[in-house]
């Protein structure tokens, strides 16, 4: 079939099989072309298939040789209608690894819960003994709990008051404001149970029971801080609260870890266009005025760049890890920069339709958005007719 983008409010309905091909095997390029990483050698990545998991998953295949064992909840596509981009990414990392010779084997299913969790510990058991490095990086707005069964939903909201300023349609490129009601109690708690650190302690309790973790394994989750402007509805909102518990329970991982000699970090990496990100208001203004300051002054880095930064420069150097005053990685230092920061808050007071592709870089976040399904890469005949219904082999399905 010929397949082309189809698009519901921040979602593309559909993906590319060949150009999410692509995508991967240019971040896999990238990757090669900075050299190897004395790294880890056997990799868990929970949330693999697609944004900083997928960069973390081929960072550590292609910088490393690792073997890795990806984690996903994806939707596998059917005749006549297309998976989800992170099956098709997934699918196309699995067969470049095996062209590599390197060990990549994937379980699609919901990862908060416990048949997930014993399914890979029973894979790692039987194909790799034990992994050294477990990346978690889920990114669901819903949870299932897997003890009292409640299906929490995380929400985007302000705590105390009702939050008010400009946002922009990234489709047409119209800013208008936007204004958002605070939150109640419940609201709190309901994402800090979808968003918080629950769950990675949990597959943390869970691998290191099974003995499934090597003296000195490494466990890594993903956050963000973002600037002054998102501060309200972000890091100072429900999100917010939930990042706050992630953070706190590295702390309480790496107490656990020290039987083994092992370590928990969060990593505050960079706003990136993602599926997730492009849903949360304001975000996507910042992110386009962000961009065209960092594209100027040779410091923008997509997925990729900031991962393998991240695995070269922070996780393996081999004279320990570096962390803030409240023991955090920060390889959003590039953004937070002081003069990046100020620039991008004198651009955002006069940010108006007219202006905005101007000053900001909206047809860089539209390329972007559009490439994370796998739609406008170079190297892909669009036009021509793609297999849609092609299946990961090997893949362990877990049906709850």
């Amino acid at each position: 079939m010929i397949i082309e983008p189809r698009m519901r409010g921040f979602i593309c309905l559909t993906s590319h099989p060949k150009g999410c091909e692509q995508n991967v095997i240019n971040q896999i390029n990238y990757v090669k072309s900075k050299g190897s990483i004395e790294g880890p050698k056997k990799v868990l990545v929970i949330g693999a298939s697609t944004g900083f998991g997928l960069a973390s998953r081929i960072t550590s295949a292609f910088g490393s040789n690792a073997a890795t064992i990806g984690v996903f909840f994806e939707k596998a596509p059917s005749e006549g209608k297309t998976a989800s981009p992170g099956y098709y990414n997934s699918l196309a990392f699995e067969a470049q690894a095996k062209q590599a010779g390197l060990y990549a084997k994937s379980i699609n299913g919901d990862a908060f819960s416990n048949e997930v969790k014993a399914q890979t510990i029973d894979l790692i058991k039987a194909d790799l003994g034990q992994v050294d490095l477990v990346i978690y990086s889920l990114a669901s707005p819903v949870r299932q709990h897997p003890v009292t069964g409640v299906l929490h939903r995380s929400v985007l909201k302000p705590i105390g008051d009702t939050f008010s300023d400009k946002t922009v349609d990234f489709h047409t490129g119209i800013v208008s404001d936007v204004t958002i009601t605070p939150c109640n109690e419940e609201d709190i708690a309901n994402t800090v149970a979808v968003m918080g650190g629950e769950d990675w302690q949990m597959w943390t309790d869970a691998l290191l029971e099974a003995g499934v973790l090597a003296d000195g394994a490494m466990t890594v989750a993903y956050s963000y801080i973002g600037p002054k402007v998102t501060e309200p509805v972000y890091r100072k909102g429900t999100i917010g609260m939930a990042k706050d518990h992630l953070e706190a329970t590295a702390f309480k991982i790496t107490e656990d870890l020290a039987k083994i000699g092992g370590k928990a970090f969060v990593s505050v990496n960079k706003a990136l266009v993602t599926q997730a990100s492009s849903a949360i208001p304001v975000i996507p203004l910042y992110i386009s005025l962000l961009y065209k300051i960092m594209k100027a002054n040779g410091s923008h880095e997509g997925c990729i760049e900031q991962i393998q930064r991240l695995f070269s420069a922070r996780l393996y150097t081999n004279g320990g890890v570096p962390v803030d005053e409240k023991g955090r990685i920060r390889i959003d230092d590039w953004e937070m920069d002081d003069a990046v920061q100020k620039e991008v808050a004198e651009l955002w007071k006069g940010a108006t339709t007219e202006n905005l592709p101007a000053i900001g870089d909206l047809n860089g976040y539209k390329s972007d958005f559009l490439n994370l399904f796998g739609f406008g890469l170079d190297g892909v005949d669009y036009a021509a007719e793609a297999n849609e219904n092609v299946a990961i082999p090997g893949l362990i399905t877990v049906e709850k």
